[in-house]
This record gives structure tokens, sequence and C-alpha cells, in this order.
């Protein structure tokens, strides 16, 4: 018989007892016979104590109707990450490669689970949905502690408001936690006790940021709500402090010397910290010697010290629109690691021999050495040499401009991604007002130095894929790039097929076929969308120990070696090769794929902050505007619930709302990327030309609203003129009287 189970329901009771142990399945019907359930009181009763089994999990629904028993193997315990798309439900994002679809939890089954708590589940079978369901067993771990939001304070309690959009609940803050903040204010509180399904989570105020609206107080507060610390901790501070800063001849010993060697670091004109440097001289025959210098983070940072467990939970520097929050401590990221000119320094170093085609001619040198820079340049000034000004070091700048094009132009050949998307920087004043939004342009200084940085990238990762000691392949931390899924690729591919762009979705064409469509659409109007829809449809890179290569890139093998100061693979790439060097213990590859997980998902929500950054100038940039103005637009995406506009001068992106899209009714078509009207047939469509104006700029919610003025074909019916458009007007229990009857709404 089916075990008791702890609902105390005499009729449940009964019900449970009708399902022997891997025996029947009834209908509800068929239950109802059984019991001699007939009236519809005793079907209602009936349903009532079904629904209460299946609650508890004591009985389940199978796919076609029937109840019966759970099936104990499909009960086993899974681990994913949890989604909480709403107030309602959660999906289980799957861990392992055996679980192919999300998990549907309702909120009642979460036992308190957040937004990325990494849970153990169970699993059960026989969900009519597309989705299984499943119930959370235990929180592994939590995926954060520490929330921020607006504070409302009431009688000495207060309750928190997250900003973080996902996070449903307040946050109860009791008296004597509140460390002083006022209501109103921006705080970042600490959880000290998660909530339950009857129960509100509790916490402590950990940090007062100040008003919202104020710079410091929402930039402080993007980086708490992304989990990025405000500061380092006193013991990583006391680590760096006991560094020299004296480099030793006991240091540089046993490492290669380049301070005689021509050496140069180039970079924006507002870095303060300078992690790669190059070096040129001439090796006989007409062969060059390059050398890549990055600095040796990994001699300062150590296995096991507080400093290195900093940095790997950072994992990334991140850099907001008016302050970076650096991966390491300012006397590391700005002194001592960074290679300032003249100053003796230590560097981990990739070293080719090329010739003035930019071709690899013999095998290139991979060690630690010391550098000492001799001069400090910045992007502008490269680009003025490469166009003509006078320099000392003129004919090696433009030699190693000469060989980064050949080796660009190689790479396009062999289907690298020539796709660019244009950046924006903010112009502002003293108290970080945004004065003026200006894209970044990328030239020719720019591409030298990405060229050489991704020589150096790949050859240290053909170095550790190859290197074979007749033992195993080395692990490694690849940086991959897979192919585009083939059918987001080829609903693209359609898609552009209507502007007269033919691209060949075959895995050998497809690269070579995007760069013909980029060249084509060079100075037509829908080029910088089509350009950003190519990019959403590639894949997303990562960190990983499988060795699967770079699409974007059109390399084989690819890491990252080129930023240890500001990325945290780098380091481990840096120990991974010295330990190679020197035949040293290898990284147990399974504990270095968590490593790049970790390290893939930081990036991730490093990515995020720094947009929600630049989201929240733009946005407090556009309140500043004359909301009168009339800009001109495209459409830069389509939803369900309305369309993005970029706005072309700025780059400043909002919402045009389907509510105040008063024209027609309109109806979503994803794979067309467009809405169409129900009763006009009239098509919005990514890439439309439009005219908008600013309805609202909501710095505290970091949304641009706009109001449609005009499309690419004409006048957009004004939103106070609604009478050819009027939706019927309905009176209870009867239609409107208004002319043709009236219709039914949809």
């Amino acid at each position: 018989m089916a075990k008791q189970h702890n609902n105390q329901d005499p009729l449940a009771q009964r019900i449970a007892e009708l399902f022997p142990v891997g025996g029947f399945e009834y209908s509800f019907q068929e239950i109802a016979d059984l019991l001699d359930y007939r009236s519809r009181e005793d079907k209602i009763d009936l349903s009532l104590a079904l629904q209460k089994l299946l609650k508890s999990k004591t009985i389940q629904e199978f796919s076609n109707g029937k109840f019966g028993l759970p099936d104990p193997a499909s009960q086993k315990a899974n681990t994913g990450k949890v989604d909480f798309i709403n107030p309602r439900y959660a999906y289980i994002r799957m861990e392992g490669e055996t679980q192919t679809k999300d998990v549907y939890v309702p909120v009642e089954d979460l036992k308190g689970a957040q937004d990325g708590d990494l849970v153990e589940i169970a699993i059960f079978a026989g969900r009519k949905s597309k989705n299984p369901e499943g119930q959370v067993l235990n929180i592994i771990q939590r995926a954060r502690h520490h929330y921020v939001g607006t504070l409302r304070v009431k009688s000495g309690i207060g309750w928190l408001s997250a900003d973080y959009r996902k996070m449903h609940e307040e946050i109860l803050i009791n008296e004597g936690h509140l460390k002083g903040a006022r209501d109103g204010q921006k705080v970042q509180v600490e959880i000290k006790h998660w909530g339950t399904a009857n129960r509100k989570p509790q916490g402590i105020v950990s940090e007062v940021l100040g008003q919202p609206g104020e710079n410091n107080a929402e930039m402080h507060a993007i980086l708490a709500d992304y989990n990025i610390p405000l500061r380092f901790s006193a013991e990583s501070e006391r680590e760096v402090a006991e560094f020299s800063g004296v480099i030793s001849e006991e240091e540089t010993k046993d490492r290669r010397d380049f301070r005689n060697v021509l050496t140069f670091t180039i970079d924006p004109f507002d870095a303060k910290d300078f992690d790669d440097a190059i070096s040129i001289e001439p090796a006989g025959d007409g062969i060059w010697e390059v050398g890549v210098h990055i600095a040796d983070v990994s001699h300062f940072v150590k296995p096991g010290t507080v400093l290195d467990k900093e940095a790997f939970d950072r994992a990334t520097s991140v850099y907001l629109v008016d302050r970076v929050s650096p991966m390491l401590p300012e006397r590391l990221s700005n002194d001592l690691c960074s290679l300032r000119p003249n100053e003796d320094r230590l560097t981990f170093s990739c070293v080719v021999f090329m010739d003035a085609q930019g071709k690899i001619v013999k095998k290139p040198w991979i060690g630690r050495t010391v550098i000492h820079s001799k001069r400090r340049y910045t992007y502008e000034e490269v680009q003025e040499v490469i166009e003509g000004n006078p320099d000392p070091n003129q004919d090696y700048l433009r030699l190693l401009n000469e060989m980064a094009l050949a080796m660009r132009d190689r790479r396009m050949s062999s289907g690298a991604m020539s796709f660019e998307s244009t950046e924006v920087k903010f112009l502002l004043d003293d108290n970080g007002i945004p004065l003026k939004v200006i894209p970044k342009i990328r030239k020719d200084a720019h591409k030298l130095v990405e060229e050489f940085m991704l020589l150096a990238n790949r050859t240290v990762a053909e170095y550790a894929f190859f290197y074979n000691d007749g033992k195993a392949t080395n692990p490694m931390v690849y940086r991959v790039h897979e192919s585009p899924n083939p059918e987001r690729l080829q609903n693209f591919a359609d898609f552009a097929g209507r502007f007269g762009y033919k691209i060949n979705v075959s895995d050998e064409k497809v690269a070579l076929s995007l760069n013909a469509m980029v060249a084509k659409l060079e100075g037509t109007p829908e080029q910088e969308l089509m350009q950003n829809l190519a990019i959403r449809v590639m894949a997303k890179a990562r960190y990983t120990t499988k060795a699967l290569g770079h699409f974007g890139l059109a390399f084989h093998h690819y890491s990252h070696f080129t930023s240890p100061i500001r990325r945290y693979p780098d380091v481990l790439t840096h120990r991974l090769l010295w330990n190679y060097l020197q035949s040293e213990a290898r990284m147990e590859k399974d504990a270095l794929e968590k490593l790049c997980i970790h390290c893939s998902d930081k990036e991730k929500m490093a990515s995020e902050a720094e947009r929600a950054s630049i989201k929240y100038k733009q946005v407090e940039y556009m309140a500043l505007q004359d909301s009168s103005k009339i800009y001109d637009g495209v459409v830069s995406g389509v939803t369900e619930w309305g369309i993005f506009v970029e706005i072309i001068e700025n780059r400043c992106e909002g919402m045009v709302r389907i509510t105040d899209l008063n024209i027609d009714t309109f109806d979503h078509l994803e794979k067309e990327y467009c809405l169409v009207g129900r009763r006009t047939k009239l098509r919005i469509t990514f890439g439309d030309k439009v005219k908008v104006r600013v309805k609202a700029a909501n710095i505290e919610k970091r949304n641009i609203d706009f109001v449609l003025e005009k499309l690419a074909g004409g006048k957009v019916q004004p939103k106070e003129d609604r009478s050819i458009y009027q939706k019927p007007v309905w009176t209870k229990g009867r239609k409107s009287s208004s002319k043709g009857g009236g219709r039914k709404r949809r």
C-alpha cells in the first residue's frame, strides 16, 4: 500500500491507499467510482483532496491525465541554478549535459531559494507542460548575501525594495539594524535570515550609499547590486603593503633581460594600469624579433594568499562610466605591476620572429623577463605617427602597423569575423553629470595593439595544447567561442535576405559570408543595426579547459594571457605556463574547469554592471534634454511589449511601448523581428527609421520611454486623436450601442 502521508485529511488518506507501490494508475472518474463519490459536492471534495496529495508530492498526475505514485527514478536529486522569473515561479537551469530542459518550480516549493542560488532539486515526471516540474530539496550555495535598494522606514522598522529585479520580496530590517540610514536613502543590506514561503527575509544595513539620483550613490549601488565589492579587505591590503618596490638582482637573474631593447606601451590617454608592452629589434636577414611583454602578476599574487582569494572572487576589473573597480589593489594594479615608462618591471613574455608581412618564421619563445619601457604612447599619438607625424620611433611604429594590417587581413581571409559594434563614452562635469555622449572610434593604432595581443594569446594556447611530455596534454584555460546556433543563424539569414544580403549558413562558409555582408553594409542606414543583430546571433565567448576553438577569431586554440592585472583567467594562464616551462605538477582538470566557470560567470556579471552604468548615464543625459525635441532613430529591437529605438546622434536607447502605439493592435512576429498591425497590416521592423521624442526618463529604474512621432512610411496618428481607432466601449451585460454593434475584444 501507499505510504502514510503527512496530510491529515481522511479523504486524502483514503485516496492514497488506493495506490499499491509499483501499481496502478487511476483517472479522476475511476477514483470517484472506487470511493463511491457520485454527487457534485462529493466530486468537489475529491478534487480538493487530490490537489493536496499532488502538492505534497504523495501522488503525481501523468501526461495521460491519470494519477499514481511518483516514479522513484524520476525523483533523483539534481543540481542547478535558480532563475527566478517572477513572484509566482522560477526555473532551475540544470547543470551538466544530461538535463536539456529547465525545471519549473512554483514559489512555494523553492524553500526560500533566490535567483542565482545553486540548489539540489527533485524532478517529478508526468507534468503536462513542456518543462518538467521539480521541488528544491536543499540550497547548496547562495548567489548573493547583499542587496541594494531604496529604504522605507516607519516606526523604527525598515523595508528594502531591492533594485535587483529578480528579488521579488521586500527585506525586513528590524529596529537597531538600520545603521543610521534614513527613509528614502539608497542602502546596501546584508541578509541575516533567509525567507521562507511564510516569512520575509531579514537583514541589516551594511552600507549607506546616499540619496537616489546622486552619482556616487548610484554608481556604488550598481557595484553592490552586481556583487562587486566596494573595497578590499584589510588583510589583502596588508599583504600588498609588504611587497618591496625595488626589483633585486636575485629576482632578475633567471629572467631574460629586455631592458636594452626598444620597448613601449600603447594605451588610452586616461589609463592608469599598463599591463602590456611591445618590443621590437632586428634579428637579421629581414627578420624582426617582436616581444609582447605582460605584467608578471603571478610573481606577486600567490595561490593560498588572501590577495589571491579576493582576486579570484572578483575575477575581473569592472569599468563603469566614471570609475574602475579593480581586480587587484591599487598599489599592484597602478604601481608594482603596471609597466610604467623609465622603470624596470617584471614581465611574462611571448616573443615571436616574423618578417615584414607579419608572418611567423621560427618557433616563438615564451618565458619570464624583465623590461624597461622607453616610452608611454597614447592611441592618439600612435595614430598621428601612422598618419605621418614625425617621431623618434616612427619607423618601428609604422612597421608594426604594417605587420598588424597584414595579420588582420590573413585572419579575415581565414574566416574571422569583422563585426565592430560602436561603444560610447561620456563627457562628465565635476559632479559626474553627463554633458555629452561621444561614440568611441577605433583606428589603426587600436588595431595594431589588438593584433599583437591576439597573436600572443593564440601562441601560448597552442604551446600548451601541443606541448606533451609523453603523459598527457596539458590542461589550459581556453577562451572559446562556439559556432552560432543553426536555427538562430537561419532566422537571421532569412531576415537579412529581405535587405538583399545572402548568407550561406554552412559551417565552412558562414563567417566569410557574414563578412561579405558587413562589407556591403558599409555606409548603409542599416549597417549598425544589422551588425548588432548578427552579434546577438553569435554564441557568447567563455572560459573552459576544452579546446573548442574561437569561431569569431578563426583560431583553433586561443587563451587569455595579455591582461592579468584585470582578468583572473590570465593569472591562471601565467601559472599554468610557468609550471609547464618548469615541468612542474599540473593542475587537476576538473578543478580548473570549476575556476573557468566562475570566471565566465563573473565576466558576465561585470558586463551587466558596465552596461547598467552606461544606461544610467544615458537616462540621466536624456532627462536633462529638451523634452519637446524630436530625434532621428532606428528600431534596434522588437519585443511583444514594444519596440526599442536607438537615437542616431548619441546612441541612447529607449522603448516605445506597445500600449503607446495607438494606430493599431499589433502582433509580434519573433522570427521576423517585427510587429504587424492587425487592421492596417503596418509592419514595424528591426532597422526601420523613426522619429521619436522622450516621454519619460526614469533615473531610478534606468529606462527611457519614447513616443513615436513618425515611421519611415509617414506620420503616426497622434495620441490625442483616437477617433478612427476608438476601442469599443463595453457596458455591463451588453455590447456598446455604437454603430456596427461593437466587436469582441482580443
